[in-house]
């Protein structure tokens, strides 16, 4: 028998606690949230309004490539019917080469690599403008 000191009942053990209670997220729930978690679902369910927002971004960034393309176009374009226009302006030789030779073959690459990251620098800030648009706070 075990002894016992006599300044009180014997201490029976302490009842473990119960696990902490599950939470169930039920996807009903979610359209009680803002207008931003709205947008937000709306875009990974792919509902109307989510297509819509994405088709307004996909129709940004081709309005944004076509008006590049554009100044491609007439950048590049134009030299050739310069030249074909003003003969005198082909006949231009800076260190030995034909004007037509440095600008079609030389400096038409400078300008494509400018006018590419014109176009991600643009694109990405569309980019931006769509993700605060679906981030932005409820109002």
């Amino acid at each position: 028998m075990a002894e016992h000191d006599g300044t009180g009942p014997a201490a029976a053990p302490a009842p473990a606690d119960p696990p902490p209670r599950r939470v169930r997220i039920v996807l009903g729930e979610v359209g009680r949230r803002g207008d931003a978690d709205r947008l937000r679902t709306d875009l990974a369910e792919q509902t109307q309004i989510g297509e819509a927002l994405v088709r307004g971004l996909v129709r940004a960034q081709l309005a944004l490539a076509m008006r590049l393309a554009v100044v491609v176009v007439v950048g590049l374009g134009s030299l050739p019917l310069l030249f074909a226009i003003a003969p005198g302006v082909a006949e231009i030789k800076i260190v030995g080469v034909n004007l037509p030779w440095l600008l079609l073959g030389v400096a038409a690459f400078p300008f494509l690599v400018a006018v590419g990251l014109t176009y991600v620098h643009l694109a990405e800030r569309n980019e931006q403008d769509f993700v605060a648009l679906v981030r932005r706070p409820e109002r």
